[in-house]
């Protein structure tokens, strides 16, 4: 109960006694920044639906993480947009496919200046757009996929992969990956899983991002999102099968969940701040009804008060650079 002579409002009076009291912290290192390369691009693309944010050539994804190094960012999570898809997704084992061959790129620039991170899902892949191959009555065959995704785990660790996105949601991928992974020698790779991926309506933009051609929906294989202790079981398998980071997404519409997971996770969290919770902000921004500078630091202080300790967020290099401009002013005060 408060002491008589509580007066909460002294600690916010001005803005050094409020950053000298605050509980949450954002660090550009923090931050991982998600990046698109489309094969056969010469120039950057930019994506409708994700003001700011552009499908990247393979020259333009080398400079664009160099700039994420020079920002302090923690990583970058690559995601590859092939000319031709398959139904199993070929490109993603070819070990000169556009996203195996970014991830060597960027490893040969930038070495071990941040965490390179690579998506691994068979949907930027696939000619139907799912995250795993199709049985004969057209419903994702969860084991047949699994040996998919090892083979991609071995082409992307040998790419030069510092840590594999494991986002289909297949009951079982962490452990499958793992063994493939330690069979192959790649002790050292390690695994950031999707633990709780929700089949939510804010991946539209995203789905323009990597031109999916999905038809239909991945809600037998994501999660519902009217479930929530749903998402500490499967996070406790994925931990138990060996992830070294477990991963809510999306982030802003299920900051409980992710209070949930940091609460009972012994590795670190990470929440994904998706394309339509950003496109969000955007719109509301370029309408003049939103602060938008605020309103993101906003929103992403808010993922990390919820537990995240690493956020990823296409907003990653304007939020460092607003954060590295204060701590200047800060310093200088």
């Amino acid at each position: 109960m408060p002491f008589p002579h509580d007066r909460p409002r002294r600690l916010r009076a001005n803005a050094a006694m409020r950053r000298l009291v605050a509980e949450t912290r954002l660090d550009p290192a923090d931050l991982v920044l998600p990046l698109f390369v489309k094969e056969g691009a010469s120039e950057p693309t930019p994506i409708a639906s994700m003001p700011g944010v552009v499908q990247h050539s393979p020259a333009g994804l080398v400079a664009a993480v160099r700039e994420a190094v020079d920002l302090g960012l923690g990583g970058v999570m690559l995601f590859g947009i092939p000319a031709l898809r398959d139904a199993r997704g070929t490109g993603a084992t070819d070990p000169d496919g556009v996203l195996n061959r970014a991830i060597g790129e960027v490893r040969a620039e930038v070495g071990d200046g941040l965490v390179v991170m690579a998506d691994l899902c068979l949907d930027e892949f696939t000619d139907h757009g799912h995250c795993g191959l199709l049985d004969a009555a057209g419903e994702v065959d969860n084991d047949a996929t699994l040996a998919r995704y090892q083979e991609m785990a071995v082409a992307q660790a040998a790419a030069g992969a510092h840590v594999l996105g494991l986002s289909g949601m297949m009951d079982g991928q962490v452990g499958a990956v793992r063994d493939a992974l330690d069979a192959a020698g790649y002790t050292g790779t390690a695994i950031l899983a999707y633990a709780a991926k929700y089949a939510s309506a804010f991946y539209g933009p995203f789905r323009d991002a990597v031109e999916s051609p999905l038809t239909g929906n991945r809600r037998a294989y994501q999660m519902d999102p009217a479930n929530r202790r749903e998402a500490a079981r499967e996070t406790e398998l994925d931990l138990f099968e060996g992830a070294d980071i477990v991963m809510v997404k999306p982030a802003m519409a299920y900051l409980d969940v992710l209070a949930d997971v940091a609460a009972i996770s012994p590795v670190p969290v990470a929440a994904y701040q998706v394309s339509g919770e950003f496109a969000m902000i955007e719109a509301a921004a370029a309408n003049g009804w939103i602060d938008r500078r605020a309103a993101i630091t906003e929103s992403v202080l808010s993922i990390k008060r919820a537990g995240a300790d690493i956020v990823l967020t296409y907003a990653a290099v304007e939020l460092a650079r607003w954060l590295l401009e204060e701590h200047a002013v800060g310093s200088a005060g």
